[in-house]
């Protein structure tokens, strides 16, 4: 093997690769879902009002435990314990597609933490309830052709494109959102990926995040010295840009610190369990479409039933483990679907080595902390091909078969009554409010649900549409 040459191994899942090469192929991954891992912890504590005061200790530990936890589900994932664990190149995360519902959760029963509580033990329900649909994947799986799983990936990765554009300006809730700076920066990163990818060494092109993201570290740092770091509002209140880097967020943090057990009692409360229970049959279908879109993106064939059942059942006893953390449910992270089609990379050596430093993340905090200091426009730069990836991956698996009439009408209508109903959700504002939380906050959900229910209803033919 020459010098700087990726192995083959790399474009195997159980093949053999050296330490050396599959770390940084590990690490890209970690930096591609770390802040996505955290965010949702922190909207949802935000919202039970546990961001700060007496209950800010109770954050910290809450965020250490998020990384230790995503860390050994993913592991779960990729080795499996018997048939929990669909053995698939995928890493998992704290989800945010419960933010809708668990917001709603925390407002109607007042916050504070015993709506937290509420949450965990709503989530240990759920997660439970998935495990037993996973174990009957097998016979429902019928319901999820590849025209249907395609759409659900095709959705998915068209929600995230927009997450995508939003750190390519720094975020939208920075002051300095869409500035100069963070376009050049965020542009800056995507160039260096690029020419990573195409350079036509193949270590490097596997690794072209990893070194976009660097890159982008230290265009930032060098910025801090010859670019003014604050700005002011029109209100005459001075800020800190968003592509600054808190140094001073890595120098407080602890070395090392033991992640807590149950730092949150559990509460079984109905009005959290209903609303939960339906997010939970929601997760398992979107679960089934990144393990759909991964294995078509990095192995190019279809998913086997056995990877999509165990996959789901570790999503859901990874999501009841996770709330005696005190944790958000944990499952398959969209975004690192989008980077194993980008590089083909499925290693599972190299993602466990991703999910090994999210784990000493969690025991070492100040590795967190550096981490966590990545400018929003650094990850957006490579956000915006990684999430692109996955959009191509549906389409992939929606063109598998040759299109008929009734395939592009299951297609057609499912985006566009279905997601554009989620991607729009103010028109179900005179809507039920169950409705309006499980269909309103993506369009993830109704795409799903309508490409479910045409595929049952709709005649099937044998012609293609192009015959």
């Amino acid at each position: 093997m020459k010098k700087n040459t990726l192995s083959p191994e790399a474009f195997h899942f159980e093949g053999k690769m050296s330490l050396k090469q599959a770390l940084p192929l590990g690490m890209q991954h970690v930096l591609a879902m770390f802040v996505g891992n955290l965010t949702p912890l922190l909207i949802i504590t935000g919202a039970c009002g546990l961001a700060g005061g007496e209950f800010a200790e109770l954050q910290v530990t809450l965020l250490q435990n998020a990384m230790l936890v995503a860390g050994l589900v993913t592991l779960l994932q990729l080795y499996a314990i018997g048939p929990v664990g669909g053995k698939v190149p995928i890493i998992m995360g704290t989800s945010s597609g419960f933010i809708g519902v668990f917001s709603s959760v925390a407002a109607s029963m007042g916050g504070g933490v015993l709506a937290y509580g509420a949450i965990m033990g709503a989530s240990i329900i759920g997660g439970l309830f998935e495990t037993v649909l996973g174990f009957f994947l097998k016979p429902l799986r019928k319901l999820l052709p590849p025209v249907v799983t395609g759409t659900v990936v095709l959705s998915i990765g068209l929600s995230l494109i927009s997450v995508g554009v939003n750190s390519f300006g720094g975020g939208n809730t920075a002051k300095d959102f869409g500035s100069t700076e963070n376009l050049l920066l965020a542009i800056f990163v995507l160039v260096v990926i690029l020419v990573c990818k195409h350079s036509g060494n193949t270590f490097l092109s596997s690794s072209s995040i990893l070194v976009g993201i660097i890159c982008g570290y230290i265009a930032a740092f060098l910025m801090g010295f010859v670019l003014p770091t604050t700005g002011i509002t029109a209100e005459g209140a001075e800020y800190t840009k968003a592509w600054v880097l808190n140094w001073n967020k890595v120098a407080s943090a602890k070395w090392f610190a033991v992640p807590s057990l149950l730092p949150v009692k559990p509460v079984f409360d109905m009005r959290a369990i209903a609303p939960v229970l339906i997010m939970f049959i929601v997760t398992a279908v979107e679960t089934v479409g990144d393990i759909s879109g991964v294995i078509m993106g990095g192995m190019d064939r279809e998913a086997t039933d056995t990877e999509l059942s165990g996959g789901v059942m570790c999503d859901g006893l990874g999501s009841s483990a996770a709330a005696l953390f005190g944790v958000l449910p944990n499952t398959s992270f969209s975004q690192n679907v989008g980077l194993v089609s980008m590089t083909k990379v499925i290693n599972r050596f190299a993602l466990a080595t991703g999910a090994v430093f999210l784990i000493l993340c969690g025991l070492v905090p100040k590795l967190g902390a550096l981490v966590s200091i990545m400018p929003q426009s650094v990850l957006g730069g490579a956000a915006v091909m990684m999430f692109s990836s996955i959009v191509v991956s549906g389409i992939q698996l929606i063109t598998r078969d040759p299109l008929t009439p009734r395939s592009l009408s299951i297609v057609s209508v499912a985006l566009g009554l279905g997601y554009g109903i989620g991607a729009n959700s103010g028109i179900l504002a005179h809507a039920p409010q169950m409705i309006s939380l499980v269909f309103g906050g993506s369009g993830i959900v109704p795409a799903a649900l309508v490409a479910i229910v045409l595929n049952l209803a709709l005649p099937r033919e044998t012609e293609p549409a192009n015959a």
